[in-house]
């Protein structure tokens, strides 16, 4: 019984099923377009690899040895896994082709959309890929609204309603100015930096929320002595002594070296944020968009 893989091929399994089905092997040639003397030849092959008879010839057809019995209960498992196989890898052929509409944060697009997506579309050259930038819950407002395929977002409330995948994960950093007094610290806690000027991102914006909550958790509220549209911005406006900013720690790092800034990460549990991947449900994406949210799945 060693190296029975050796022995044993996908075809003479097949075979042997279609005779154990049709108690007949004359039948099961005709059924499988092959002659009635290859199947004997593959049946006497596998007898010959196990050493013993898995089915009893008789006038008017077979019957199956409790050996062969054995053997087709593992054959239709063997059989049914390489259909499965089949249908699962076919998504990708399928998903080759096609567009996908997707609604994203600020963050994802920034620090890590643009690498995944590129490195997707070399094995897909020929899907087109539509991303919108929203904040997180917009991107769960379009979801609700059938908007887009899928989005990428914080984990905020109303998250819970829809399927989700973890995609990255998003440390959160201060950003000060390299004169500031703590431009030289390894790490700062909110707590020590909450009532100083800050320079934000608008209301809506998920990260703007969560500080105004932590500051609220202090006893404190935060100050905001201007707001701009983008994270570049927000960085552009701290290198101008406008105030100090919480960004995404890549964001900074992509940003202290052009305009002089210094980039602390926070030492709050608060601030490493997992990034989901949200849609209505697996079952309701179609071919493409389901290989695109497998391949950022796994790019954590």
């Amino acid at each position: 019984m060693n190296n029975l893989l050796r022995k044993l091929d996908l075809t003479s399994l097949r075979l042997f099923v279609a005779v154990c089905q049709e108690r007949n092997i004359a039948r099961a040639a005709e059924r499988e377009f092959i002659a009635p003397s290859a199947v004997s030849r593959r049946i006497a092959e596998i007898e010959a690899a196990i050493g013993l008879p898995v089915i009893e010839r008789k006038s008017r057809g077979i019957d199956i040895t409790p050996v062969g019995e054995t053997l087709l209960r593992h054959a239709l498992l063997v059989i049914g896994n390489i259909e499965t196989l089949g249908a699962e890898l076919s998504q990708f052929f399928t998903g080759a082709k096609g567009n996908v509409r997707m609604v994203a944060n600020l963050a994802s697009i920034v620090q890590f959309l643009p690498e995944d997506i590129a490195s997707f579309q070399r094995l897909f050259p020929e899907v087109h890929i539509d991303v919108e930038e929203q904040n997180s819950a917009e991107v769960l407002k379009t979801l609700e609204e059938r908007g887009a395929d899928f989005g990428i977002c914080n984990v905020i409330p109303g998250v819970e309603k829809f399927t989700q995948w973890p995609y990255r994960t998003d440390r959160l950093s201060l950003a000060v100015p390299r004169h500031h007094r703590l431009a030289a610290a390894t790490q700062v806690a909110f707590a020590d930096v909450v009532g100083e000027h800050f320079v934000s991102l608008p209301g809506g914006s998920a990260l703007t929320q969560q500080l105004a909550q932590e500051a609220a958790r202090l006893g404190r509220s935060i100050s905001i002595k201007i707001r701009v549209g983008s994270l570049d911005a927000l960085c552009r406006m701290v290198h101008a002594g406008l105030g100090i900013a919480v960004v995404p720690h890549m964001v900074g790092e992509l940003n202290a070296s052009s305009l002089d800034l210094a980039v602390i990460p926070l030492s709050d549990p608060w601030a490493v944020r997992q990034l989901v991947i949200v849609s209505n449900g697996a079952e309701q994406l179609n071919a493409t968009a389901t290989a695109l949210v497998n391949f950022l799945a796994k790019q954590d």
